[in-house]
C-alpha cells in the first residue's frame, strides 16, 4: 500500500542509498555548471558585470517548470509511476546539453545551450524529491533528504574536481579549443553526460515507485484533465501554503541569493586575490579555474560526509537550530576567503561551505516535508523550488546594478556579500515554526 493510506513500510539504509543515487548525476550536472560556466562564459568574452544576466537560465526554468512539471507528476497515471517518466526524460535532455556545451563556439549559443540544460535539470529535480518523499515513512525523511545532499556532495565534488584529475592522469592544463576553452572542460563535461543518465538509469532499475491503490487511481481519475486545472492546482495550493513553507521562504531568500554570489563570482575572485589578475587569456586565469574546483571539490566532499553526520544532530536537535549553525558557519567562511591570499589555506573557510552546503540541500526539505499533505507533494515541491529561483532572479538584476557602485566592481566584495547574507538567514531561520512529525499508522 502507499503512503495515501498511510502507511508507508521502512526502507534500509541500502534501499535509501540506491533510490539517491540518481541524484549523484543531476548534481554533477549542476558542479559542471557552478565550476565551469562563468569561465567558459569568459573565455567567449563576457563582460564582468553583466555575467549574472548570462546565468539567468536556471532559475527562470526552474520557476516556470518545477512547479508545473510537480503537479503534473501528482496527476500522471502510468505502467512506470507517477515520477519515473519525468526525471527519466529530464536526465536524457541534461546528458544531450552537457555533450553540446563545450563545444560552443560563441556566447549567446553557450548561454542557450544553458537554457536547455537548466530545463532539462528541473524537469527531473522536482518529481525526484517527490519521489523519495512518496517512499519513506516520515520518521525517514531525515535520512532519505540528507542521504540526497550526501549524493549531492559527492556529485558536485567530483564535478569540481574532475579537471584536476585529468591534469593529474596527463592532460595539457593549457591546451585549449579554437574559442580558448579548455580540453580538461571539455572531457570533464563529457564525462558528466555518461554520469548524468547513468546514475538515473541505477535508481530506476533498483528502486521502483510504490503502486498507487485504488483510491489513489480514482482520486488521480477523478480530477480534471488539461493544463488549465493543473495550473489550477498550484494556484490552489499557493493560496493554501503551510505557514511553515512561508516562513521558509524568508530563510531561502538569503541563502539562495549569497549562494548565486558565490558560484558566480567566486573563480573571478580567486583569480583577482591570489592570482592578481583579471584576464581570461592569462595563465593566471586558467590556474584560478582549477584552483576553483579543487576547492569546490573539498567543500562538496565535505558536505557528503557532513550530510551523514547531520542525521543524528538534527534528530536530536531539529532541523532549525542544525540549518542556522550551518549557515552561520559559511557565512563566517565566506568573510574570510578574500582576506586569503596563499592557496592551501582556502581549505579551511570550505569546511564553513561544506557544512552549509550539505544543510542547505537537506535540512529544509525535512523542515518541508513534516508540514505539507503527501497527496500534493509533487505540486508543493515544485512551489519550494520557487523559493530557490525567485532569489536568484532577484540577484540577477539587483547584483549588475550596484557591482561597481557598491561593491566598487571587485568579484571578492561579491563573495563577502554572499557571507553577510547567510548569516542573515542564520538567523531568519531560527523563527520558523515546525509541526512536530506525524508517525504512520498501520
Amino acid at each position: 500500500m502507499s503512503h495515501a493510506t498511510g502507511y508507508r513500510p521502512r526502507l534500509s539504509f541500502w534501499q535509501i542509498i540506491n533510490m539517491n543515487v540518481g541524484f549523484f548525476g543531476i548534481q554533477f550536472s549542476f558542479g559542471l555548471q557552478q565550476s565551469s560556466m562563468s569561465p567558459i562564459y569568459a573565455y567567449l568574452g563576457a563582460d564582468e558585470a553583466s555575467l549574472p544576466y548570462l546565468w539567468l537560465a536556471g532559475p527562470m526554468t526552474g520557476l516556470i517548470v518545477q512547479p508545473l512539471i510537480g503537479a503534473m507528476s501528482d496527476r500522471t497515471v502510468t505502467r512506470w509511476g507517477r515520477r519515473t517518466p519525468y526525471f527519466l526524460i529530464g536526465a536524457i535532455l541534461c546528458s544531450l546539453g552537457l555533450l553540446a556545451m563545450p563545444f560552443s563556439p560563441t556566447l549567446w549559443m553557450a548561454a542557450s545551450l544553458l537554457w536547455i540544460l537548466d530545463a532539462a535539470n528541473n524537469v527531473t529535480m522536482e518529481p525526484y524529491r517527490a519521489f523519495v518523499s512518496d517512499k519513506l515513512d516520515p520518521k525517514q525523511h531525515s535520512l532519505g533528504f540528507l542521504t540526497q545532499s550526501a549524493f549531492t556532495g559527492l556529485g558536485q565534488t567530483l564535478a569540481y574536481l574532475t579537471p584536476s584529475l585529468l591534469v593529474l592522469f596527463g592532460m595539457n592544463k593549457d591546451a585549449v579549443n579554437a574559442s580558448h576553452i579548455p580540453h580538461i572542460v571539455i572531457v570533464a563535461f563529457l564525462i558528466g553526460a555518461v554520469f548524468s543518465l547513468a546514475s538515473v538509469l541505477w535508481t530506476l532499475k533498483t528502486t521502483p515507485e510504490n503502486p498507487l491503490t485504488a483510491s489513489e487511481l480514482a482520486a488521480i481519475r477523478s480530477r480534471a484533465p488539461g493544463w488549465r486545472h493543473t495550473l489550477g492546482d498550484i494556484g490552489t495550493a499557493l493560496r493554501e501554503m503551510p505557514p511553515t513553507m512561508k516562513q521558509l521562504a524568508v530563510v531561502k531568500l538569503f541563502q539562495w541569493y549569497a549562494m548565486f554570489c558565490y558560484w558566480q563570482y567566486i573563480a573571478l575572485s580567486l583569480a583577482a586575490t591570489i592570482f592578481h589578475t583579471s584576464d581570461p587569456a592569462s595563465q593566471g586565469f586558467r590556474d584560478a579555474g582549477l584552483l576553483n574546483g579543487q576547492v569546490g571539490a573539498f567543500y562538496n566532499f565535505v558536505a557528503f560526509i557532513a550530510a551523514f553526520a547531520l542525521v543524528p544532530f538534527t534528530r536530536r536537535f531539529g532541523p532549525r537550530r542544525m540549518h542556522s549553525l550551518c549557515l552561520c558557519a559559511a557565512g563566517v567562511a565566506m568573510l574570510c576567503i578574500p582576506l586569503i591570499h596563499t592557496p592551501a589555506l582556502l581549505f579551511i573557510p570550505m569546511l564553513g561551505v561544506g557544512l552549509a552546503w550539505a544543510s542547505i540541500m537537506g535540512n529544509p526539505y525535512v523542515m518541508l516535508a513534516g508540514c505539507i499533505p503527501p497527496e500534493r507533494t509533487g505540486v508543493y515541491m515544485g512551489i519550494f523550488n520557487m523559493f530557490i529561483v525567485i532569489p536568484m532572479i532577484i540577484q540577477i538584476f539587483t547584483l549588475p546594478l550596484y557591482y561597481h557602485s557598491w561593491l566598487g566592481g571587485r568579484p571578492e566584495n561579491v563573495i563577502r556579500l554572499a557571507g553577510a547574507l547567510l548569516l542573515c538567514g542564520a538567523v531568519a531561520v531560527l523563527f520558523v515554526k515546525l509541526r512536530p512529525p506525524q508517525a504512520t499508522k498501520a
